[in-house]
């Protein structure tokens, strides 16, 4: 049996997910009427929702700089639920081509396509998805269907799945608007919940359906039993940067000994003001300034080599050069494609 306190954390502690789920972060905020706080602010201020703490109070970031929290039931304030923005989950697309032959016959063997061969029949496939979907679905998409009063729930307004060209390839996309910001665990729920419905629910029916293109007949694989997984943008598109790499050093262009900056992770390299207009000079300057910044000759070469051919080739990883490298400085040649 419960003891009376044991009783009253459990209603705190549900009423505390309660708001968290009805008010979530970046909520905008409009004071009224401050209680009796002995810093009050000026009614009509607004700010956005930073958290609500174990006690209820809801702390915000005011748009006049100040962090002041509020009381529920001592002040007054309106709560405006932040605009839905998109995001996007990606899988990997197939699909199974049947062709005809010359006397308009199906093949009774299918051809397997990936996400690159159905990049030309982008428009049907899209067309298709959206002619799949039900009108319970006109409002909120998979949502309907999802089942759970939760603060996913409650932040994912709408979720459909669309397709689209990534890096010379069609993905399947779950495309949600999103109010607020989901936590790591709110993700997880979210990619499990799309995932089943990729795998067994809607896209089981899907897949089933075929999309008439030239020459036969294409069905489409939301999810496919190996090597598939659901994954943000960040997660499927952003640079692999290996593990070692500085947040940032500097060399000198081949060409015009023009000092440079190279940052982890970003294409190109940005124009050094401490540049002397000097090339010998500069190559002494971006040495001693790579050595303050503690970037070894080897880090420097690897830099060098992601900023220009990608941050997931061989070169661009430190460990390339740690057998071969015989400890000289990086040569003064670096010379960036634009």
């Amino acid at each position: 049996m419960q003891s009376v306190g044991d009783i009253e954390r459990t209603r705190l502690r549900e009423w505390l997910d309660f708001l968290r789920q009805q008010f979530p972060k970046d909520s905008r905020i409009q004071l009224t009427e401050i209680g009796g706080n002995p810093r009050p602010i000026s009614p009509g201020s607004t700010g956005k929702l930073d958290y609500i703490d174990d006690a209820g109070q809801f702390h915000v970031k005011w748009d006049n700089g100040c962090t002041l929290a509020l009381v529920l039931g001592e002040d007054r304030f309106s709560v405006y639920l932040p605009e839905p923005q998109t995001f996007k989950l990606y899988m990997p697309l197939t699909a199974d081509f049947y062709g005809r032959d010359e006397w308009g016959d199906m093949s009774e063997d299918g051809e397997e396509w990936d996400g690159r061969t159905l990049m030309d029949y982008e428009g049907q496939i899209l067309s298709a998805l959206v002619k799949n979907r039900v009108p319970e679905e006109n409002e909120s998409g998979l949502m309907r269907w999802y089942g759970e009063d939760d603060s996913v729930d409650h932040k994912v307004r709408s979720a459909v799945f669309t397709v689209e060209v990534r890096n010379r390839q069609l993905w399947g996309v779950a495309e949600c608007r999103v109010a607020g910001e989901l936590t790591p665990e709110e993700l997880t729920i979210l990619k499990e919940y799309l995932g089943g419905q990729a795998s067994d629910g809607w896209g089981e029916g899907f897949e089933q359906r075929p999309i008439e293109v030239d020459g036969g007949e294409l069905y489409v694989h939301l999810w496919q039993p190996d090597d598939w997984s659901i994954q943000t943008e960040q997660e499927r598109f952003a640079p692999k940067v290996a593990e070692g790499l500085p947040e940032l050093c500097f060399s000198t262009l081949r060409t015009t000994g023009q000092l440079i900056c190279i940052k982890r992770g970003e294409t190109g390299y940005y124009p050094s003001d401490w540049d002397t207009g000097d090339k010998e000079g500069n190559v002494e300057l971006a040495d001693e300034l790579n050595e303050d910044l503690g970037v070894t000759p080897i880090q420097r070469q690897a830099m060098e080599i992601g900023s220009m051919a990608g941050w997931d080739v061989p070169g661009a990883d430190p460990k390339h050069y740690e057998e071969s490298y015989s400890g000289q400085t990086s040569c003064a040649n670096f010379e960036q494609k634009q």
